[in-house]
């Protein structure tokens, strides 16, 4: 008999965060973690970051750090260590415990992790928490000393390596933040002009992610819903995917047996948003939200009006969209997209529990940008160099 368990975050290292609680805490849509009776031991891995901004590339990071283990125990730095290490981070603690919980392949969080793998905190790892092997991605990992943050656990022989994901970091996701914002100020509010869609896709901060069939289907769940499955649709642009957008997909997976997704094209969100949206681009957005654990199905390039015959195709029972949105009522945006299921009689309205959007967190960063600039700076010279240097790795 296998014994099942659910996410839990470690409470030895929840005493700093307020509002967390004192047991752990857990979530459902896990698989099982215990080891069979009498069988083989279940490998247990640990990763840790500050998953700031978080995005495809991490979520890619820790889907492989699960394929080497049974087990994938996830540490989150501090907001501390953050700010000693590499500056202040964007989101707080509890938006990025959330986004990392919400990932599929995570199975136990660990809060309050320090930057640094020292060597009580590895020896807590191995001895407390059971973990084989720490991973890390190919990319160094310096501390400001210039040593390595992971070499205890190199030199124990307990270090796995995965590849990193090319084209996408936080570091990167900031600079195309920035990169609007004085774009905005050169081509659109000082000459009075409007910038085009074209010029601003071909900004020096335009994504150089490449898109695979084979990424998105190691993202995908691979199953299609039961003949009797309650599929529940939600719609949206899910730009800079954040806690908000973790936190209604939530609430709409519980509303049905199968959430479907439906992701804008870059255009509609253009559209509906001004020219500087969307930061993240289709195939981005899309591999965001399917790595979340509530989702089940994605449309990659939604309509943005629902038919009678897409309601009839993925045979939807309920639509459902949130309170908070973020389309700009100045520009010439289409009619009420969801018509045909409100005449319907399948159509419902949820309370965001969120007020967080893309624009608020990209208002972060405009609001400290000459600290994020230059944070950027020396780290946009380190990720040049290693691209300059990288060689072909297996494996992804």
């Amino acid at each position: 008999m296998v014994t099942a368990a659910l996410l839990g975050f470690s409470t030895s290292y929840l005493s700093g965060i307020a509002g967390f609680p004192t047991l752990p805490y857990m979530l459902p849509y896990l698989g099982n973690l215990q080891k069979e009776k009498g069988g083989k031991k279940r490998i247990r891995v640990y990763m840790d970051g500050c998953f700031d901004l978080m995005h495809y590339g991490h979520a890619n990071a820790l889907r492989q750090a699960k394929a080497l283990g049974d087990e994938l125990v996830v540490g989150i730095v501090s907001d501390e260590e953050i700010i000693k290490n590499k500056g202040p981070p964007v989101l707080s603690m509890e938006e990025r415990l959330t986004l990392v919980s919400g990932l599929k392949w995570v199975d136990e969080v660990i809060v309050n992790a320090p930057y640094a793998i020292t060597e009580d905190f590895m020896n807590s790892l191995f001895n407390e928490h059971k973990i084989d092997y720490i991973i890390h991605g190919d990319d160094p990992c310096l501390l400001p000393d210039g040593s390595d943050a992971y070499a205890l656990a190199k030199k124990v022989g307990r270090y796995k390596q995965i590849k990193r994901t090319e084209g996408v970091s936080s570091t990167d996701i900031v600079g195309r933040i920035l990169a609007s914002m004085e774009d905005k100020q050169v081509n659109g509010v000082c000459n009075g002009m409007d910038m085009s869609l074209d010029s601003h896709l071909k900004s020096k901060h335009a994504s150089n992610f490449l898109p695979t069939s084979r990424r998105i289907v190691q993202f995908s769940n691979g199953k299609g819903p039961g003949p009797n499955a309650r599929v529940v649709y939600i719609d949206g642009a899910f730009d800079l995917f954040h806690a908000g957008h973790v936190e209604i997909l939530k609430r709409a997976r519980q509303l049905g047996d199968f959430l479907l997704v439906g992701i804008y094209t870059d255009q509609t969100v253009s559209q509906q948003r001004g020219v500087h949206f969307p930061l993240m681009h289709l195939h981005e957005r899309s591999l965001s939200v399917l790595a979340c654990r509530y989702v089940d199905e994605v449309i990659i390039g939604a309509p943005y009006e629902i038919s009678k015959d897409m309601i009839t195709t993925f045979n939807i029972s309920l639509v459902v969209h949130g309170t908070v949105s973020e389309i700009d009522n100045s520009l010439n945006v289409m009619e009420d997209p969801y018509k045909v299921p409100k005449s319907m009689g399948i159509f419902r309205t949820l309370e965001s529990p969120k007020n967080i959007t893309t624009t608020s967190v990209a208002q972060r960063i405009k609001a400290n940008h000459e600290i994020y600039q230059k944070r950027n700076a020396k780290k946009e010279a380190s990720e040049k160099k290693y691209y300059e240097d990288r060689k072909y790795i297996s494996g992804d």
